[in-house]
């Protein structure tokens, strides 16, 4: 099946149909959610719930462990205390279910769930304030901790061995480099590769592993006001890319992603780094690599979202959001160097711990 017939397309009514059908609940309004490869309602019922139904896409389909394991994880968070979504069962008792759907190429299977509505608009929407930035470092790091203690008999499955958005495989993306041929982008993020490989790559022993969420980014993390004026964290979404890798990789990705909503992405790094160690401080190989390790994650932002472009140019404006936003910042960063960039981000969070 072609990346394009991946991705369910199912309409309104269908929608309605399934929510009827498996949870005995009518909706009362009903629009869609942006998504990269899977289907996603907002759902509000006559009967009071906020919902939103997911339909996932024909490929992760066939890995119904893992999406099991995924679901386990947000309902294992909710109960420590993080604000996941929660699973809603079908009139069967079911988490989860098949159901074969006809999107205009023909009847496919795909996984579908009901999962709770969580309050709030994607911390992209609203100004970052230190605060919020540290708030942002301090969940990432205490949801990695309680990861940490999760059990599951089929926890196994989430070592992913060759998962292309894993930290532990940017050396993959040289299989990726014909998309930016022809780019000044393309000797940096060859720069870069052979940086992880000779600095990052021989100290990786010595960071400390965990299950993560994988995708701790700007569209993925909710806010909402607080009393304060400010805003709080309301919600944690998108467990899609979660995986056995390392404490470090998950604040090395919510620092490269909240860069790039920043007015001034320099800024970001000691503020998250300041959250995140008040609840799991970094050893000294972790701290020397995170700038390469943010830099890499840019690598793999932009030149995923390059490679996707030829499997859906339809979707090129979705697609390249973040990677049009990462490339000026990926340069920028690359030309001050580790030295610099470190300087900005050490001494900043050391000045935010000194003031808390």
């Amino acid at each position: 099946m072609s990346a394009n017939h991946a991705k369910p397309n199912i309409s309104h009514s269908q929608a309605v149909d399934i929510v009827k059908k498996y949870y005995n609940l009518t909706p009362s309004q009903l629009h869609c959610l942006p998504s990269y490869d899977d289907q996603n309602f907002s759902i509000t019922t006559v009967e009071g719930g906020e919902y939103v139904l997911k339909i996932m896409n024909s490929v992760h389909t066939k890995d119904p462990t893992l999406i099991e394991l995924q679901t386990y994880a947000m309902n294992f968070l909710h109960e420590n205390g993080l604000p996941t979504q929660t699973t809603q069962k079908t009139t069967m008792g079911q988490v989860m279910f098949l159901e074969g759907i006809d999107c205009g190429y023909g009847l496919q299977k795909y996984l579908v769930r009901l999962l709770t509505y969580l309050p709030g608009v994607p911390i992209s929407e609203v100004p970052f304030s230190p605060q919020l930035l540290y708030e942002v470092g301090r969940t990432a790091a205490r949801m990695d901790n309680a990861l940490n203690e999760m059990q599951h008999p089929q926890l196994s499955v989430l070592q992913r061995e060759g998962f292309i958005w894993s930290l532990s495989n940017i050396p993959l993306l040289e299989n990726y480099m014909k998309v930016l041929e022809g780019q000044p982008l393309l000797g940096v993020v060859m720069s870069i590769l052979h940086q992880y490989k000779t600095t990052v790559a021989p100290t990786s022993s010595s960071f400390r592993t965990c299950l993560i969420h994988g995708d701790f980014n700007d569209l993925n993390l909710l806010v909402q006001d607080d009393e304060s004026n400010g805003y709080k964290i309301s919600g944690i979404i998108d467990f899609g890319d979660m995986n056995f890798g390392c404490y470090v990789y998950e604040l090395a990705i919510a620092i490269t992603y909240m860069m790039l909503e920043h007015p001034n992405p320099i800024e970001v790094g000691g503020h998250i780094l300041a959250g995140w160690e008040s609840v799991f401080p970094l050893n000294a190989a972790e701290r020397d690599c995170l700038f390469w390790l943010v830099l890499s994650r840019l690598c793999q932002s932009i030149v995923m979202a390059h490679h996707s472009v030829t499997l859906q140019p339809e979707n090129e404006e979705y697609l390249m959001i973040s990677s049009k936003k990462g490339i000026p910042i990926l340069h920028m960063l690359f030309e001050m160097g580790k030295e610099q960039v470190e300087k900005v981000w050490f001494q900043s969070a050391a000045r935010f711990n000194d003031r808390t």
